[in-house]
């Protein structure tokens, strides 16, 4: 919390929102023997494949906002699992393709249901999914995401060359 502020500040909401649903969404999907991270990547996969696209790892990365080392990670538990397959991109050897299995899609189907029925319930104070004040709030948080982040800034030029 900031000192100018007599509650807490809206990076503390939105971790503390993140986190709460984020355990939401693993308490949900672990039946199905999903986490909320491996959730995230089948979910998007299977939109994008609905969509007719083969996501490389990279592809799948950028569209998630996930690290690409994660992505490998969770692509591998996911492929173990059974539930998506990797291959070589024929147009780019370093590349990998990711695609949903027969059982991926239909384990990902059932946590989809799944997960919109959390979110209808954890949006019911603002009127439901499909409510006025969740278009807003979804609004609200893509302006939010759709900033870049700023390059590090290197420590204050007052402090270089000083010892703590």
């Amino acid at each position: 919390m900031s000192k100018g502020s007599p509650g807490p500040t809206p990076g503390f909401l939105v971790w503390r929102l993140a986190n709460k649903w984020r355990v939401a969404v693993d308490r949900a999907v672990a039946p199905l023997g999903l986490t909320h991270a491996q959730y995230s990547l089948v979910a998007s996969l299977y939109g994008m494949q609905r969509a007719g696209e083969r996501p490389s790892q990279r592809r799948l990365a950028d569209h998630t906002g996930l690290e690409a080392l994660y992505v490998s990670k969770l692509a591998r538990a996911l492929e173990s699992a059974g539930l998506i397959e990797r291959t070589r991109d024929p147009r780019d050897p370093r590349a990998v393709q990711l695609a949903l299995t027969e059982r991926g899609q239909a384990v990902t189907r059932q946590a989809v249901e799944v997960v919109q029925e959390l979110l209808q319930q954890l949006l019911e104070p603002l009127g439901g999914l499909d409510a006025a004040r969740t278009r807003a709030f979804t609004a609200e948080l893509t302006a939010l995401l759709d900033v870049p982040l700023a390059p590090s800034v290197p420590h204050d030029q007052s402090t270089q060359g000083r010892t703590p």
